[in-house]
């Protein structure tokens, strides 16, 4: 919670400020989750630099139904918050022309804002960023392990995210191919991403 309290404080001061420094290539980050407060506080926390650099310009919180303080955790990191929306939803709403899709849990590490800053100046693909030593399996675990298509984010065009109309992060994932990013990412944990996209009834 004091980490999401964090977030706020630097992007509430950033947006008072003025202060962009990047104002072309702003990210809106969209986070697709449900029941997953502490993990969505860590991820929020890693974004932190982001909002003090201006790379950050909203994060957009799709909530499937969260019966924890998911909500109050969106609200005091000031994120954009959806309650039973879908990863459509919030890609219709973000403001900015990149569109960076995380799992809650999944934290960026030092080097990611250039590594995205890089990427969005020369190219129009998707990206995905690189695991950290600490997140990559054993060969046999990867082969007999499902993947996430998620796990390592997605860095998309708000305009090919769209044409693709699909409704959860997840199945825009799997329908794009992607560069891959030379910055790295702690994944989530299984049990942090298993409910993402699935907005209940």
């Amino acid at each position: 919670m004091e980490q999401s309290r964090n977030f706020f404080c630097c992007s509430a001061a950033l947006v008072l400020a003025g202060a962009f420094r990047y104002a072309d290539e702003m990210l809106s980050v969209l986070i697709e989750t449900r029941n997953h407060e502490d993990a969505l506080a860590r991820t929020l926390a890693s974004l932190v630099g982001g909002a003090v650099e201006g790379v950050v310009r909203e994060v957009i919180v799709c909530d499937g139904g969260s019966s924890d303080r998911t909500h109050t955790v969106a609200d005091h990191a000031g994120c954009s918050y959806l309650a039973g929306a879908d990863a459509l939803s919030g890609i219709r709403q973000a403001r900015s022309e990149w569109i960076l899709i995380l799992e809650p849990g999944a934290r960026l590490l030092e080097g990611w804002m250039d590594a995205v800053l890089s990427h969005a100046e020369v190219a129009a693909s998707a990206a995905r960023f690189t695991r950290a030593r600490q997140s990559r399996q054993p060969f046999l675990t990867r082969v007999f392990s499902a993947r996430r298509p998620l796990a390592d984010g997605l860095m998309i065009t708000k305009r090919q995210a769209l044409s693709l109309a699909r409704t959860d992060g997840s199945a825009i994932a799997r329908a794009v191919s992607a560069r891959r990013l030379p910055a790295e990412i702690v994944v989530a944990g299984p049990a942090a991403s298993a409910d993402c996209g699935r907005v209940s009834a």
